[in-house]
């Protein structure tokens, strides 16, 4: 387990590019922290260190966003369980080549794959974050 801290925005941005360097294809990564704590800025990371020009957006209505099958960003807020992830084929990319970020896996933590990474992101201050990498 690793902690870091970051002080803007644009650090955590870095910050995740760099992390982006250690993924590869088939990777799950679990973005757990509150509302607000930074988890798509840090998704937009990982997606610039993946190579990916596209605008993140929160999948917040859509659940998942597909970027070239190179990342998949859900967002499972809204989802009461791992069966409804099922019955929506979000499970079917767990297997790709692509890397999965999920954030609010803790709904869907019954049908998520062994060997997950986790990120905890927790908010100091309006520009301030702790990000744990386990």
């Amino acid at each position: 387990m690793a902690i870091y801290l970051t002080g803007s925005e644009q650090a955590t941005i870095e910050f995740a590019k760099k992390y982006a360097a250690t993924l590869s294809g088939g990777d799950v990564v679990l973005l757990e922290g509150g509302l607000g704590a930074g988890k798509t800025t840090f998704c937009k990371g990982i997606a610039q260190g993946l190579g990916i020009k596209d605008e993140i957006l929160s999948p917040t209505y859509a659940y998942m966003n597909d970027y070239d099958g190179k990342l998949y960003h859900y967002d499972c807020y809204r989802l009461k369980n791992g069966a409804e992830a099922e019955k929506l084929g979000l499970t079917d990319y767990f297997q790709g080549t692509g890397v999965c970020v999920i954030e609010w896996s803790e709904n869907i933590a019954d049908v998520l794959p062994e060997n997950c990474k986790k990120v905890t992101i927790r908010k100091i201050s309006p520009s301030n974050r702790e990000i744990i990498c386990e």
